[in-house]
This record gives C-alpha cells, structure tokens and sequence, in this order.
C-alpha cells in the first residue's frame, strides 16, 4: 500500500445514496478518478476485486468513466466494461457475472449538466455513511495500489432475454403499449425488448442522446408525459409507459390517458405478489398514500412505510425480507423472481404480465383504486446548505404545537383532513412536499399548512403547489 496525493471532493457532491453534481464546476474527470481509487480501496479492504462498470447516455459520461475505470485499476481491482446502457444493466451485470461491485456513472434524471455515480459493493448499496467514507479515502490519499486488468463485455443480450423471460405465460390478446425512452440510456434495451414481446409496440425517442431533445426523462412529472399520452390516444394503446434519464424510474399512464403513480404501481404489483407470498412485508416511501398501505394491509400484507431514496430501500428490504417495495419517484424494486433492485424495463414487463393474466385492463385496475384526492410531489427550490435546517425548523414548531408527526423522513403531518409531507430531496436543492385528503376543501387546508410553515422559514409566499409554483 502506497499513500498518494489526498483529493477533497466539493461538498455538494457526495449524497445520501450516490455521488452527483454539475459537469465542470462540482464535478470534474479529476473527481471521477480519485472516486475511482477510493472506491477501489474499499472493494480491495472488503475482500473483492472484480468491478462492473456502465454508464448512461451522457456527453460526460465517457470521460468520467474513463478517468473512473483508470483509477479504480490503480488500485489492483479488475474492472468489467459493460458500455453504455440502463442503471438496471449494470445491477444485472454485478449478480449475473458474479463481479465484486459495481459502479454506474449517471445523472439519474437530472439536467443534462449533471451527472454522478449509483455503487454496490459486496451485494449492498454503497449510501450514508459509506458514501462519506469514501470522500475521507479520497482526502486521506491512502489507496490501495496494484495492476488491474480491463475488459469488455457485452451483456445487452443477456439483459433483454432476462427481462423477455418475465412474461412467462399465454398471452392471447397481445397488447398495444407506448414506450418513452425520453432519449435515455434504456433506448437500445427498450428497442430489442418490444422486438421479442407479444404485441404492438410504439416506441418514442429511443435514440440515446444527452441533450435530451425531447422532454426532460423524469416520469415523475407529467408535463414530461404528454407526447406519451398522446401517442397512446393516436394508436388507442392499452397503456404507455415511460423511463427516466437511467432506466431504474417507471411512470404509466393508462388507455384513458390517467398516470398510474409510483404507489398506485405498487399496489396492482402488491396485490399479485400477495396471491403467493401472504403475509409478507411491502414497503413504500413516506411519500406514498395512505390508501397504499390500507390497502396493503386490507389484502393481506404487512404495510411498512420508510425513507425515500434507492439504497435505503433496498437495505430496508433485505432487513424485512420484503418481496417488492416501491417509491412515489416510480423506483419499483422486486426481489421475488428477481433481484432486489429498481429496474423500470422488468417493471414493464412485469405489468404486462400481470395485466395479462388478471384478464383486467389497466384502466379498470386504476378505477378500482380507493380514491384520495391529493398533490403531486412538488419540488420546491430550496438551496442545499439551507434545505435540512429548514426541515429541523418545522419539526421543532410541530412538536411545540403537539401535532401528530412521523419522523422517518422528514416530517409526515397527520391532521383530520389527511396527511401533509415536507422532507429535503437528496438528490436536489429542493424542499419536497406532499398533502393527501379525502375531499378538495380538506386539501385545500392541508396545503395551507404546508405554506404557512415554508413562510415561517423563510421561502416566499407564492403558490407553492402551482405548476411552477417555488421556483
């Protein structure tokens, strides 16, 4: 072991659960290689050698991870080059090949300036306090030093017939689905995906391309899905689904144009689990209905709430011995009859089976639901050195006030009406915000508690839940 020059990373850039920031102000190719030797020693000092690694469809990406991949090999680590290709691929490439680790550089669904990296390391996330050790590696310079080799491998294939293999049963009416790549690293999989399924398929700006020409790849948002509403009208489709910018985020939206969000998702995708696992433990984020986890627990399930964000699900998963979680940010992860991990492409499939063999369209699955009238998740600008302390102010003034608060992410407000959410997002300066009633004049009162606590902190006064509204 040889100690070479430490490297400070910029403060912003290392997060609750991955690395991100800006291209060539916070994030640099200098960053990406000295991540890639602290990463290394941390796989080399766990007892591992062999690193997968994948990117998006970035204009960064190829320089990052080349300056990643040279200084992972620095520190005797062997490093598995998947190319460019969904975060989901690279998840598959770690448990198919049996590698040590893997490493994604992507930017996940922020602006096109951005960019980062998603780890595992010995078959767990890399987050939290890990993420941070790796910046104190970083800083101390103390690497682990050796010769690595570098290979190629193509695993694309092997993906697709993985994901094909899902939809393992009869399908005797063939579906019309609506595919939106949002010009996101899932393109190329997504094109030889509906080449070998059942069916019509209608695909929407599959062409990989960083600038993201189109509309910005976060489902999440529904002004991002109106070009797939409206191919689902022109081809009167059975359903559309949509990817973000890496391919681990799902958003749909039904024949009648209605997006099903992340915990509606959760709850067909619970309801087909349950049938053979009774009992079992389903987990969603704190940003999830509440009609979610009644419902959950009104078929038969162990409702769990948690916090929001990939890696602390996952751990949370294997904790509970979970068979399926899901967040509102359409991240569905499956470790029944599959991995564990978020991955949009086999949560497609995955709904196509189900709606096959439930012999229900999708449209009637929604119509089923309980109904809540609620918002969306709202992101309001709120800078990231301001953002946490401004969530200790508010749950400093509901405990004065003696509300009824859960903690487990932020703060979740149960009131008469419903509930109100505020928690810091940790991927962006943004306050995030979530009111649920069972009537229009309840919400109403909830977002105006909402409001009356980001006023008392500060943030100006304007109509937070507009679209728009915070920015």
């Amino acid at each position: 072991m040889t100690n070479s020059a430490g490297h400070k990373f910029d403060s912003s850039v290392l997060r609750e659960y991955d690395v991100r920031g800006v291209v060539g102000e916070t994030l640099h190719a200098a960053d990406a290689n000295a991540l890639g030797k602290a990463f290394g020693t941390m796989v080399r000092r766990s007892g591992g050698k062999r690193v997968a690694l994948g990117r998006d469809g970035r204009l960064s990406s190829p320089e990052l991870a080349a300056a990643l991949a040279e200084g992972i090999l620095s520190t005797g680590c062997d490093v598995v080059r998947i190319g460019r290709g969904p975060t989901p691929m690279l998840y598959f490439t770690v448990y198919d090949q049996k590698t040590d680790a893997g490493i994604m550089v992507t930017g996940s669904h922020n602006p096109s300036n951005y960019n980062g990296f998603k780890m595992l390391n010995a078959g767990k996330s890399v987050f939290g306090d890990a993420i941070q050790q790796l910046g104190k590696i970083a800083a101390s310079g103390d690497f682990e030093t050796g010769q690595g080799t570098a290979s190629d491998i193509d695993i694309e294939d092997r993906f697709v017939e993985r994901l094909v293999a899902e939809l393992d049963c009869d399908v005797p009416n063939p579906m019309t689905i609506v595919w939106d790549c949002g010009n996101g690293s899932a393109g190329d999989v997504v094109r030889k995906l509906t080449a070998k399924l059942p069916g019509t398929h209608h695909l929407l700006f599959d062409d990989i391309d960083g600038n993201f020409p189109n509309h910005h790849p976060d489902p999440t948002v529904e002004a991002n899905l109106v070009d797939l509403k409206a191919a689902v009208a022109k081809h009167n489709a059975d359903w559309g689904v949509a990817f973000d910018g890496d391919g681990d985020r799902i958003g749909v939206i039904d024949g009648k144009g209605n997006v099903l969000w992340g915990d509606q998702l959760l709850q067909i995708y619970a309801a087909d689990v349950l049938q053979r696992q009774p009992g079992a433990a389903i987990l969603a984020d704190v940003k999830a209905s509440q009609t979610l986890f009644d419902e959950v627990n009104r078929i038969g399930g162990k409702a769990i709430m948690w916090k929001t964000g990939h890696s602390l699900i996952k751990t949370k998963m294997i904790e509970e011995k979970a068979p399926i979680a899901g967040e509102m940010s359409g991240h569905i992860f499956f470790a029944e009859r599959y991995y564990g991990y978020d991955d949009a492409t086999y949560a497609a499939v995955r709904l196509y089976r189900i709606l096959v063999q439930s012999g229900k369209s999708l449209a009637e699955w929604r119509a089923a639901m309980p109904v809540a009238v609620n918002t969306p998740e709202t992101r309001i600008d709120c800078p990231d050195d301001r953002k946490f302390a401004l969530i200790e102010e508010v749950r400093a003034r509901l405990a004065e006030a003696g509300a009824e608060v859960s903690g487990i992410d932020g703060v979740r407000v149960s009131t008469d009406d419903g509930w109100w959410l505020l928690r810091a997002s940790n991927t962006q300066p943004a306050i995030v915000a979530r009111c649920e009633a069972a009537d229009d004049a309840g919400l109403k009162r909830l977002k105006g508690q909402v409001t009356d606590q980001l006023v008392k902190s500060g943030l100006s006064s304007d109509d937070f839940f507009a679209p728009g509204g915070g920015h």
